[in-house]
């Protein structure tokens, strides 16, 4: 715990056997009161590694539900447990966990509600082996979102985020996408709900085990992350009203 505060990481796990160790080891226990395992029908040893390292909440989905329905699963299982902070690490291996330290610090002290482990600030995604065409795409993807949506984000598309569980109690992301998209419509009804988010400088890796969309999917999700902008645009100016954003009751900014 920080400060009394209860923290849970959740991993959403799929054929991550070769890498979750390492990652798990790695977890710095002095804070994390918790670890959720969610796997995602994976066909490899990801469950028995789990189960081996002494992981106290797995949960197998019994058919593929997607990246979007695995987190859903691992918020779902977290705010049961009252965790103050959630952080949503994967077990690839791609992210370090030695950055909860910093992330819970933030959430936990009142600054921000929401942080995320940024590649694209400084220079870490190229660096740590991004293809080239998808920091082009992040990086165009992003000024088009940070347009719509008026906001100063370095990226959009991390999959290392911290939350608190105010936060995720506040936006119901089960309505969200089952697949990659899930995290763009995640943080479309953070924005919308008057949260900030914070960014700190996340070095990143790309290698054989770490987990990757391939062009087609990318593609698909690029396209997703469009529609995504386009939909908080029209809700914010009263064009439309959509389904992802149902419910949500906008914060009032003090003046």
């Amino acid at each position: 715990m920080i400060d009394n505060k209860k923290i849970v990481v959740v991993l959403p796990a799929y054929n991550a056997a070769s890498t979750l160790e390492k990652t798990y080891q790695e977890i710095p226990f002095d804070i994390v009161d918790d670890v959720i395992l969610v796997d995602d029908h994976s066909n490899d040893e990801t469950l028995r590694v789990a189960e081996d390292l002494g992981i106290r909440h797995i949960i197998e989905h019994e058919e593929n539900k997607g990246y979007g329905g695995n987190q859903k699963s691992c918020y779902n299982k977290a705010l049961s447990l009252d965790a103050d902070i959630v952080v949503m690490l994967h077990p690839d291996y791609q992210y370090t966990p030695k950055l909860i330290h910093s992330m819970c610090y933030l959430i936990a002290n009142g600054i921000y509600d929401v942080v995320i482990g940024s590649r694209i600030l400084g220079k870490g995604a190229l660096k740590g082996g991004m293809p080239w065409y998808k920091y082009v795409a992040n990086r165009g993807l992003t000024l088009f979102q940070n347009i719509l949506m008026n906001q100063k984000l370095s990226e959009y598309h991390t999959g290392y985020r911290a939350f608190s569980g105010r936060v995720l109690k506040s936006i119901p992301y089960n309505n969200c996408n089952d697949d990659f998209v899930f995290d763009n419509e995640m943080l479309a009804q953070i924005f919308y709900a008057g949260w900030e988010i914070a960014e700190i400088t996340c070095p990143t890796k790309y290698f054989e085990e770490a987990s990757s969309i391939n062009l087609s999917r990318s593609t698909i999700y690029g396209l997703g992350v469009l529609k995504v902008s386009l939909m908080y645009f029209a809700q914010k100016a009263n064009f439309g009203k959509f389904e992802i954003f149902k419910g949500i009751e906008p914060m009032q900014k003090s003046s």
